[in-house]
């Protein structure tokens, strides 16, 4: 089952440079552990083909049931010498929310993750 990632967490971002950071976090503890499992730093470079060209670093903090992610050479340079819109990465949150996460239906099930 493809689920918006924004029916289990929200997400905060900024710039550190060139890179953007994103926290993603879960809204309950018990889905913390889908989040670990099917939110990879794989699945995020894929999900920001065009945007991020560089590679994406991913961090867990299980006591705040969140991860965190570094996606390099996103910004074209940086807030104060970037031409994007967004030099600073504010949206990337926004954006990261979008990602569908692909859940079998017995996981959807057992952690009673919405799908409406």
């Amino acid at each position: 089952m493809k689920i918006p990632l924004w029916r289990l967490a929200h997400a905060r971002s900024g710039d550190k440079g060139d890179a953007v950071n994103c926290g993603v976090i879960a809204y309950r503890q018990e889905w913390y552990p889908v989040l670990q499992q099917y939110l990879t730093a794989e699945r995020v470079k894929e999900h920001f083909a065009g945007i991020c060209f560089g590679p994406v670093e991913r961090y867990e903090l299980p006591n705040l049931w969140a991860l965190n992610f570094v996606l390099h050479n996103t910004l074209g340079g940086g807030g104060t010498v970037s031409l994007k819109l967004d030099s600073q990465g504010k949206t990337i949150a926004s954006a990261m929310l979008l990602l569908e996460l692909e859940l079998p239906e017995e996981v959807v099930r057992q952690y009673g993750i919405p799908t409406q």
